[in-house]
């Protein structure tokens, strides 16, 4: 978006205490912009037993916000994060699923929550994610960063159409280590901060531990897939995803997530680097959500994982019912070669076929066909 194109607007941008957001508000200000600074509590209440770093997120953010005469406004959005983006988390692992908190964060959250409490007061929504948008024929289209790291267009690809027309994304343009000069030359107090690992509002806990404290454990055994031999005990599914290799706590390995079967609570592995039965070719995706009103082309890129790897693949609407259900449309992804560790509940994120304007994400179905 230009300077001409925001200048008029009411702008808020979400500032998280990390360096990405504070270089967001110093290029708005480069451009005679003073937006509105929030920051969004999504933490637990009892964040000592966490061990959150909201208190140094909130110090960041208002030095940045400072800096730069910005106003700058607590929201808490911590009970709507704990029913809405917990309630998919712990709904989705114990089905069996492979689910991404995160990519629910900014739909439910950033661009939800928010939005009710403060964000339909303004016309633009600013965060510092690695992502651009573009205006083709008439349509908002979220394209991807340079930076094919950072690029972060799949954690956004389950926004809305009217969500996505608010979305601006002040550092999109620029690579990671361009975004770190600027604040190194600015001097912003978050300079030098590492990024943030893991779900945004975790802080230093263990992400199974989290499932723990909601799901408990619940032991079975581990099965090697070829010989149908038990090899170990787990201590619950769901703290297990298909292609998963590390955390499995047994020796001879490596040993590989192939598969779980959750009526009978068993853990299926095989063994080996990189075993055949750990890839697939084709599944299916149910409930493709459009970031842009369209179709989809039949030539595509997509990728199931925060990775730079976009994989090249033909797409297909189905129609038969077989990976039916209510939302939006079921598709058949066929990959052009066989992808590691597809997981049921993992977002399949579609591209066209240079993959640089996203058309949205949908959910791998539970059975990926082969």
């Amino acid at each position: 978006m230009t300077s001409a194109e925001i200048k008029d607007k009411r702008i808020a941008v979400l500032l998280s205490g990390g360096v990405d957001s504070a270089v967001a508000v110093y290029l708005l200000a480069q451009q005679g912009l003073t937006p509105d600074c929030f920051y969004i509590k999504i933490g637990p209440e009892e964040e000592e037993e966490w061990d959150c770093s909201s208190e140094e997120d909130m110090e960041m953010a208002t030095a940045v916000a400072r800096r730069y005469g910005c106003h700058l406004e607590v929201v808490d959005c911590h009970r709507e994060y704990w029913d809405e983006v917990t309630r998919y988390t712990m709904e989705k692992v114990k089905a069996g699923l492979t689910p991404n908190p995160d990519v629910m964060c900014n739909r439910l959250i950033k661009f939800g929550a928010f939005h009710e409490k403060k964000g339909h007061e303004y016309d633009l929504i600013a965060t510092g994610h690695y992502a651009q948008t573009a205006w083709i024929d008439g349509k908002k289209w979220l394209t991807t960063s340079p930076d094919p790291v950072k690029d972060q267009t799949d954690f956004l690809a389950q926004l809305t159409p009217w969500q996505l027309e608010k979305a601006l994304f002040p550092i999109g343009h620029l690579m990671k280590e361009e975004v770190r000069q600027i604040a190194e030359q600015e001097h912003l107090v978050n300079a030098k901060r590492k990024d943030s690992q893991g779900i945004c509002f975790l802080g230093k806990i263990n992400y199974n531990d989290y499932i723990r404290r909601y799901l408990g454990e619940q032991p079975g055994d581990i099965v090697e897939l070829a010989t149908g031999k038990r090899i170990g005990e787990h201590r619950g599914l769901w703290f297990h995803t298909i292609g998963q290799r590390k955390g499995l706590g047994m020796g001879g390995g490596p040993w590989f997530v192939v598969k779980k079967d959750m009526e009978r609570n068993i853990l299926y592995v095989a063994h080996g680097y990189d075993p055949a039965s750990a890839y697939c070719s084709s599944f299916a995706v149910r409930d493709f959500h459009f970031l842009t009103p369209t179709s989809l082309p039949r030539e595509i890129t997509f990728k199931i994982r925060h990775t730079p790897d976009f994989f090249h693949a033909t797409v297909e609407e189905v129609v038969d019912g077989a990976h039916q259900g209510e939302g939006g449309p079921q598709l058949l992804i066929r990959s052009s070669r066989p992808i590691h560790g597809v997981a049921p509940g993992q977002f399949c994120v579609v591209y066209d076929s240079e993959h640089r304007r996203c058309y949205g994400s949908g959910e791998i179905a539970l059975s990926p066909l082969s």
